[in-house]
């Protein structure tokens, strides 16, 4: 855990990042794509792992590792961070996505006794937990309160991250889970979107303030004698909020995936999810805190990467700030039973290629 011990300083600063978003969309093919952006302020130093059935795992405890006890009863692949072997967002054989997205101020794990330890786990673990065990979200649904998450603090930073997960399924199920003032909550999701603070049913009651939201552009408008005729293409959002705050996102992802032109196969759904994600892509000092490093460097959220799971074929996509090649893991062709974690570098600089004849 070395690297996450020389991250800890970085990520003192970390305690308000939130400006993941995540999508859903469904191609003609019945291919449905679990697509979202992650933001932290400084790299996580992620990896593609590859999680075989079969694998001994622990869930950790605010008294170590001495949690619930399960084996792993699917293959997963997804992106992690600090060097931890758990997946922050990726996909099962089943066709089953989950991802972790950070719940500052609106997160609270139930208390924890230690009488409950062989049912605990920490939050960093609920989505590797999930892509583990289940194969659709009804499933999820019916398990998921049979364990406790707790709020057990991750060395590397000091504190107990806050998060909250969505988990979809290859027939088009999605539901969010959040632990609210020591309480657990399961919301259907419609929409297939994600976003971060506050709770999920408050960003779905704030879809209300957006009823003039249209997928064509507005006709004129007669304002007493006077007819007001829009500047251009686009209307139909006029008044959708720019920011990158949770609430301003939320309302982005529902517009921009709903109003998304249907295409044929999961290849192209996937394309058109990175395309609808450029629009949540964050360059470093857009999103700031007016806080420095150690050395003086501006602390800064940014996309650290961005990636989409096709659920119909068990592929993961991803791309990063350094890189943005979009490159996959196809988990039908890996080897599904084992007893090691496959780690897959995302090391690498963006390669230019030359158009000179």
């Amino acid at each position: 855990m070395l690297l996450a011990v020389a991250l800890m300083g970085a990520l003192a600063f970390t305690h308000s990042v939130q400006a993941c978003t995540g999508i859903q969309l469904t191609a003609e093919d019945g291919s449905v794509i679990h697509a979202r952006t992650l933001e932290f302020a400084v790299d996580l130093h992620s990896d593609v792992l590859v999680f075989p059935r079969g694998l001994a795992r622990t869930g950790i405890t605010p008294e170590g590792e001495n949690g619930l006890k399960w084996t792993s009863k699917y293959a997963c692949v997804g992106a992690n961070g600090v060097g931890l072997p758990i997946i922050i967002d990726g996909v099962n054989e089943k066709g089953l996505a989950a991802g972790l997205f950070y719940f500052p101020t609106s997160a609270g794990y139930p208390k924890y006794v230690s009488g409950d330890a062989d049912k605990t786990i920490a939050p960093w673990q609920l989505a590797s937990w999930i892509l583990e065990n289940f194969a659709t979200v009804d499933e999820v649904k019916q398990n998921i309160g049979n364990i406790i998450v707790a709020e057990v603090v991750l060395k590397a930073w000091g504190f107990s991250p806050p998060v909250h997960c969505i988990v979809n399924d290859a027939s088009g199920k999605s539901i969010v889970i959040e632990y609210v003032d020591g309480k657990l909550n399961v919301h259907d999701n419609p929409l297939g979107a994600m976003s971060n603070s506050p709770t999920f049913d408050w960003h779905m009651t704030n879809l209300r303030n957006y009823v003039n939201f249209s997928l064509t552009n507005r006709p004129p408008v007669k304002v007493g004698s006077v007819e007001l005729v829009g500047f251009g293409q686009g209307t139909g959002m006029l008044g959708l909020p720019g920011d990158f705050t949770p609430p301003s996102r939320f309302v982005r992802a529902v517009a921009y995936s709903t109003s998304a032109l249907p295409v044929r196969t999961g290849d192209a759904a996937v394309l058109q999810a990175f395309h609808i994600l450029n629009m949540f892509d964050i360059p470093k000092g857009t999103v700031r805190e007016g806080e420095t490093d150690e050395h003086g460097n501006v602390v800064a959220d940014y996309t650290v990467w961005t990636s989409a799971s096709d659920l119909k074929a068990r592929r993961f996509y991803i791309r990063t700030y350094e890189n943005s090649q979009i490159r996959s893991v196809d988990l039908t062709t890996m080897k599904l039973d084992g007893k090691d974690i496959i780690t897959i570098s995302l090391k690498g600089d963006e390669v230019i290629k030359s158009l000179n004849p």
